[in-house]
């Protein structure tokens, strides 16, 4: 009952940790009252009770003389004293003066031999004294704040610095559940476990089962690593402490390992709960024999560590830590009593995009007449965050058009701008449209025809965005996890049709740049069919791309220079079939593909329906011509 109540208390509050006075404060009070002591001193140096001249006129103010003038006018003072290198006093016709001098006997008895009465001023008040013993106080001060953070044992001074800096945590229980979090079902199967041992441990123990002591959660950015964390804690219904790798590094040696220190103390004393870290690998990296200059991360891994395994299995601590580099973590943090369970967290797939978009979509206005079937089809390798800004970006323009719910144009646009960049205004050649009108409809064609074995097409453009002058969009039906070789070979002609249709409209001589991308995408795709995927019956099962340690791949790793000289033979010809299987597509229907590139010039886009209309129906009508003209042929020969 005590702990529940003691739980009540930091709920939805932030939760005070014991501070001591800030050291750094005296040390501005300090210097506050020395500088105004300054000031009152030169306050009071500077000023005086007015006086009367004999003829009862008031005195004129002090005139400024310089060493030379004290020299020069000697025979004129009357009265001199001298407090320093400062001198004062007044001129024999009644003026006063200020001067700085140098302090010589010989100038002295010179302006006393004159009649002057010359006094020293050797007495010193309470500012004198301040300014002189306040800086050896200070630095007595110093030296005792810096003994007494050695007497605290190692780490006593980063200790104190860690208080002067604390690291930003966040606490309190949060209300963000696994209702909130959509799109990765098998991923919160996973992690259920926790919240059933934080809610029933008497449980676990009964069986004698260990909880792991750490869930190490990795995956691409945006797929709801830190939600999922929350999640976790809201449905137990315990504290959640959330902080950042790169908060426990600092300029200051010693700083990361007391605030690791400061931040498991903080969550032993409130378990049940979690501790959460994001970025984890800011500070969990590897460690290596050969690096001098990352000593002090080294030390606060080593902390990190200490204290994931120093503390006891029934304390209801749970540490879940998030990368998206879980290959750059050091092996000791991944062993079982720190890490014990890693989960990998993926792109959602068809389904899981759907149940995203439909959680979001409760949060902003949408006409009836958007299909988020179709936004999920087409937004194949978004995270959960994409999805989210795609929405985001989807209502900003209808603010923007002036609608008070989010339209299908809306979502067309924003999910364009998100893939191809924003729309570009420019101004292109008549020559230079009508060229990419020509080579989209290469494309829109061949993808019509091997429309069964290819993604469906939705829509064609020759609107301009980011480096693309246009572009041809297809919408897969499910996603697909494996390729055939027939499939490969249809989307090489589909991604090289352009450059077909630039060759046979405008002849070879008048292709230009504009396929770069495509032949970039056709290359990867065949020398990945033919070097990994085992596609080719020349160079057989060997997989020469070998995956290295960061996730990238080589050229020819595992190749001799005559195999080597083989891939690069079979990746021309794949390519050069599929140029030349394109080209005899369009060659037999140039007058359907001129069609199609005439409507994209007059409307700029066209739906996949619209594409499928004009091809099929040109085709429809040249096979009742070609059934026609054999009639007449048969009537004829009769």
């Amino acid at each position: 009952m005590e702990k529940q109540n003691q739980q009540a208390q930091i709920k939805n509050k932030k939760i005070n940790r014991p501070r001591r006075r800030g050291d750094g404060s005296l040390f501005l009070t300090i210097f506050a009252v020395l500088f105004i002591a300054m000031m009152a001193r030169s306050f009071i140096g500077g000023t005086s009770a007015p006086q009367v001249m004999p003829n009862g006129q008031p005195t004129p103010p002090p005139v400024e003389l310089t060493f030379s003038d004290v020299l020069r006018r000697a025979p004129e003072i009357k009265t001199m004293e001298i407090r320093g290198n400062d001198a004062s006093g007044t001129l024999n016709d009644g003026t006063p003066y200020t001067a700085t001098i140098t302090y010589d006997p010989e100038l002295l008895s010179k302006i006393a031999e004159n009649g002057a009465t010359v006094s020293i001023n050797t007495s010193k008040t309470w500012v004198d004294y301040l300014g002189t013993w306040v800086p050896i106080l200070m630095g007595l001060f110093f030296i005792w704040w810096l003994f007494r953070g050695l007497k605290g044992g190692a780490g006593g001074i980063s200790r104190s610095l860690a208080q002067q800096n604390p690291t930003k945590i966040t606490t309190g229980k949060t209300k963000t559940t696994f209702k909130d979090v959509a799109g990765i079902d098998s991923e919160k199967q996973e992690l259920m476990e926790i919240v059933d041992f934080l809610k029933n441990k008497e449980k676990f123990k009964d069986v004698g089962a260990r909880v792991p002591r750490g869930i190490l959660l990795s995956g691409e950015p945006g797929t709801g690593k830190t939600l999922l964390a929350r999640a976790i804690a809201g449905e137990a219904n315990v504290p959640f402490f959330a902080a950042s790798g790169s908060d426990f590094s600092g300029i200051i040696v010693g700083l990361g390992v007391a605030k690791i220190k400061e931040i498991f103390d903080m969550a032993k004393r409130h378990a049940p709960c979690i501790l959460f870290i994001d970025e984890i690998d800011a500070i969990g990296q590897r460690r290596s024999t050969h690096s001098y200059n990352d000593q002090d991360r080294e030390q606060t891994l080593n902390q990190l560590l200490i204290e994931m395994d120093g503390f006891s299995n029934d304390t209801g601590i749970i540490v879940i830590g998030a990368t998206n580099r879980a290959d750059m973590l050091d092996p000791a943090l991944l062993r079982p009593g720190r890490f014990d369970r890693q989960v990998y967290i993926e792109l959602p797939d068809l389904a899981g995009r759907r149940e995203i978009l439909d959680l979001y979509a409760t949060k902003v206005k949408i006409a009836p007449d958007v299909n988020l079937q179709d936004l999920a089809r087409g937004t194949t390798g978004f995270s959960g965050a994409d999805l989210e800004n795609l929405l985001n970006e989807a209502a900003l323009l209808a603010v923007r058009n002036n609608r008070t719910e989010i339209a299908p144009a809306d979502v067309e646009e924003a999910r364009d701008k998100i893939l191809m960049g924003p729309r570009k205004v420019r101004k292109m050649r008549p020559e230079d449209i009508k060229l990419t009108a020509y080579h989209e409809a290469g494309h829109a064609f061949v993808s019509v025809m091997y429309a069964d074995v290819t993604d469906p097409i939705h829509k064609a453009t020759i609107i301009p965005r980011g480096r693309a002058l246009g572009m041809v969009q297809h919408l897969p039906i499910d996603d697909k996890v494996s390729m055939t070789i027939a499939e490969v070979r249809a989307n090489l002609a589909v991604a090289l049709a352009g450059r077909s249709a630039e060759e046979i409209f405008f002849g070879s001589d008048k292709i230009t740049t504009g396929a770069e991308s495509d032949i970039a995408m056709a290359t990867r795709l065949a020398r990945y069919s033919i070097t990994t995927a085992g596609l080719s019956r020349k160079i057989g099962l060997a997989a020469i791309n070998q995956v290295n340690n960061f996730g990238n791949r080589t050229a020819l790793e595992n190749a001799s220079e005559k195999t080597a000289e083989m891939v690069d033979a079979e990746v021309r010809e794949w390519l050069d079939a599929a140029h030349d299987d394109a080209t005899k597509l369009l060659s037999k229907n140039k007058d359907t593909v001129r069609k199609l590139a005439e409507e994209l010039l007059a409307r700029e886009t066209l739906t996949g329906a619209e594409i499928k209309e004009i091809v099929m129906g040109a085709s429809k009508k040249t096979t009742s011509q070609k059934k026609s003209d054999k009639a007449r042929k048969n009537a004829k020969s009769k």
